[in-house]
């Protein structure tokens, strides 16, 4: 069983959807390799889950466990922000710092 589930928003193929899917996917492979679920969600395709998350833009991620529960909205090539956003930062050697 995956100890981290995110739901990852999405607005269809575009550029900035493909590259947040490939961001999230490598830092996710990185950091919690076996221990993470991810769900992409295109909201052209799922606007009902869209607003019943209430997704205002794209793309957003959101930690749904563990908690506390983490809504990040943009752009998520800012692998230092999206590590620091999802309390990712200092938990796992190996990170931009240089640690090993």
């Amino acid at each position: 069983m995956a100890s981290f589930h995110f739901e990852l928003y999405v607005a269809g193929g575009a550029p900035r959807s493909r590259t947040a899917v490939r961001s999230l996917t490598n830092l996710c492979e990185e950091r919690l390799s076996g221990r993470y679920e991810l769900d992409v969600i295109d909201v052209l395709a799922h606007p009902e889950r869209a607003e019943s998350a209430r997704i205002l833009a794209t793309p957003t991620l959101l930690k749904l466990s563990p908690a506390p529960r983490v809504r990040i909205v943009g752009d998520l090539s800012l692998r230092a922000n999206v590590l620091a956003g999802l309390g990712l930062d200092d938990q796992y050697e190996g990170d931009e710092r240089g640690d090993s």
